[in-house]
């Protein structure tokens, strides 16, 4: 109750003119204007407005300035709320499976809810936490919607869902600890989630991207999805009509790699190109489909990177073109990079376990030209392959739903 009343008090005329008023205050300047500010406002409300002033400063990046600047939010909203582009895919993927209303259970701030609504979707979003069910009210009220959006505070396990379309679920995986990483320890936990969408024509569990494939139910539709190459989240689906499926989809886009259950590529010598697949295709286990795309094979039986020995566009991996390979040697590479002139050093890595700030102290890369180095293995060798992103090889075309 002691954090409802701060924020109720947002909520009346006197704290929303507060809240314009602190809207663009910088951090740096925060205890001069509290001083000022509290001469005319009561303590309370003017921390109230400062902080959520601060809040949607950090939300600007998830649900962009504008509506971020009209919402509300926690600070475990801001960190554990889906991106505005995550959601807003998803709620479109719902829309195309014919689902007119959908249970939102653990809605958080309702950042899903509003992505839905916008989709034309009616939501029912539940979550038990007081202050995050006014917030998530206060948002579909704020953002116009909350004829679309109805917030109920409930225990989610205990909710009546039979009147709705789909289900979606977004477990709570943080604890007191930090990050849990056992499905079983999710609130819900992972298996109650599943049984409740097994009971529904259509469902979305949103879960932990690193979940294990073995864990993924054989009747459901497993997606990894990215955002500007960074893995945002992994999808459980039900009632797509592709169980046991497995898909990488990229944002923007959307652009989606279906699984055909392809064998592991074989290890080939070093080609021209080397490919990068996207994290989701990494997480989805896709990353045959793309050595097949471009015509490759692996590096190295345990590295997801993919060489050829010519340029194919593929929306599913950066291409580097290759012009040196060198056994891991900080030395020669320097050398190397002082010959060139290389100033600017991209460092990647995978299979290795030097950081890439630590090679670039060691290097101390100088020049007005630029370079990429891998640090991998190549045969199960510690190997650095130096190129460039491909010119040839762009990033569009290739097989997308």
């Amino acid at each position: 109750m002691n954090d409802l009343l701060p924020f109720r008090a947002l909520l009346t005329p006197e704290g929303r003119a507060l809240l314009d008023e602190v809207r663009e205050t910088n951090p740096a300047d925060e205890l001069a204007v509290a001083t000022r500010l509290r001469r005319e406002h009561p303590a309370d409300l003017v921390s109230a407005a400062l902080g959520q002033a601060r809040l949607r400063q950090r939300a600007a990046a998830k649900f962009g300035a504008e509506d971020a600047g009209r919402m509300f939010f926690t600070p475990n909203g801001v960190e554990q709320s889906t991106r505005t582009s995550v959601a807003t895919y998803r709620a479109a993927r719902l829309a195309e499976l014919g689902v007119a209303s959908v249970a939102d259970l653990c809605c958080g701030i309702g950042g899903d809810a509003i992505a839905l609504a916008r989709a034309g979707i009616r939501v029912l979003a539940v979550d038990r936490d007081p202050l995050t069910v006014e917030v998530a009210r206060a948002n579909a009220r704020s953002l116009g919607l909350d004829d679309l959006v109805e917030v109920h505070e409930a225990d989610v396990v205990e909710v009546d869902t039979s009147g709705y379309d789909a289900l979606f679920v977004d477990p709570a995986r943080r604890g007191g600890r930090g990050r849990i990483f056992d499905p079983e320890a999710y609130s819900p936990p992972l298996s109650w989630a599943v049984g409740a969408a097994q009971g529904t024509r259509v469902a979305a569990l949103k879960i932990a991207p690193g979940i294990p494939h073995e864990a993924v139910p054989a009747d459901a539709e497993a997606e990894w999805i990215s955002d500007g190459g960074d893995v945002k989240e992994a999808v459980l689906w039900f009632g797509t009509g592709r169980p046991g499926g497995v898909r990488a989809t990229l944002l923007p886009g959307p652009r989606t790699l279906h699984g055909r259950g392809l064998p592991d590529p074989d290890v080939r010598p070093v080609g021209r190109y080397l490919y990068e697949p996207d994290g989701a295709v990494i997480r989805a286990h896709l990353v045959a489909e793309v050595a097949e795309e471009v015509g490759g094979g692996l590096l190295d039986a345990t590295i997801a990177y993919v060489t050829a020995d010519e340029p194919v566009a593929t929306e599913y991996a950066v291409a580097y073109e290759i012009t040196d390979r060198l056994p891991f040697n900080v030395k020669r590479l320097k050398a190397l990079l002082r010959e060139r002139g290389v100033g600017t050093l991209t460092v990647k890595k995978r299979g290795s376990a030097v950081e890439p700030e630590e090679l670039r102290r060691k290097v101390k890369p100088q020049g007005p030209n630029a370079a990429t180095v891998f640090l991998t293995r190549v045969a199960g060798a510690p190997t650095m392959l130096i190129g460039a992103p491909a010119t040839a090889a762009g990033t569009t075309g290739g097989a997308s739903s």
